[in-house]
């Protein structure tokens, strides 16, 4: 018996250092690419063979165990034809835990007065659908959708949009401002400690490559402007 036990505790040993060898050659590997972005945790995965490497900006890669192939791309269970992009299900997840955690006192808030779920926008107030879909925060929030918006000035943090946004971040009447750069008024000067930079690199971090960026509350983004009916539809079907 006590063989028995000895040598089930000796293969729960060999598995735990596997493991550990495991995690070490996929992060060895990607200091040696200078992978720009950090690990966060490695997993095992729905495919023999392949690890899940969750990267702190909640994207996801796979990895073999000795730290010689890394994949980027989407794994999908076929399920007999109902299929399911298993990938962009994790990434979700991960995405929404960074995004719902940006304190709401560094967004600008269009509030719902009988709220049902929210959506997170990443916005540039030049960009033309932007300024489509601000028309349409009316129709969202008596829809049931707060809307939050958080800074992704797309020329970048010396632009001259960059330095709209962060005027209206400091503004006293931060939705009125939002509201006038948006329909092209000018937005007075102000200057204040504001997230306008640090929200800029989380939405790059995130995968934001245009506006609006929007992120229903579960984390999945609809990349780019959609009907107020067609979106409020998809944020309370995502929440």
């Amino acid at each position: 018996m006590r063989l028995k036990y000895l040598a089930a505790g000796l293969l729960s040993l060999f598995a735990v250092l596997a493991w550990a060898d495991a995690q070490q050659n996929i992060r060895q590997s990607l200091e040696t690419l200078n992978f720009p972005v950090s690990v966060s945790s490695i997993s095992e995965s729905p495919v023999d063979g392949l690890l899940q490497v969750q990267l702190e900006n909640g994207r996801v890669l796979y990895g073999t165990a000795d730290g010689e192939y890394l994949i980027q791309g989407v794994m999908i269970e076929v399920n007999g034809g109902d299929m399911r992009n298993l990938t962009a299900e994790v990434e979700a997840k991960a995405v929404s835990s960074v995004i719902n955690t940006i304190p709401a006192n560094e967004l600008v808030v269009f509030a719902a007065k009988e709220p049902k779920t929210h959506i997170t926008v990443f916005t540039d107030v030049d960009c033309g659908y932007c300024r489509k879909l601000h028309e349409e925060v009316g129709k969202l929030n008596d829809l049931g959708i707060e809307v939050r918006y958080a800074a992704f000035p797309r020329g970048g943090m010396q632009s001259p949009t960059a330095r709209t946004m962060q005027s209206i971040w400091c503004a006293e009447d931060q939705q009125a401002a939002m509201t006038r750069a948006k329909q092209g008024k000018s937005v007075p000067t102000s200057n204040c400690d504001n997230p306008v930079a640090q929200q800029y690199q989380l939405g790059a971090q995130v995968g934001v490559q245009g506006t609006p960026a929007i992120f229903l509350a579960n984390g999945t983004l609809v990349p780019g402007y959609k009907p107020a009916q067609a979106l409020a539809g998809e944020a309370i079907a995502n929440q």
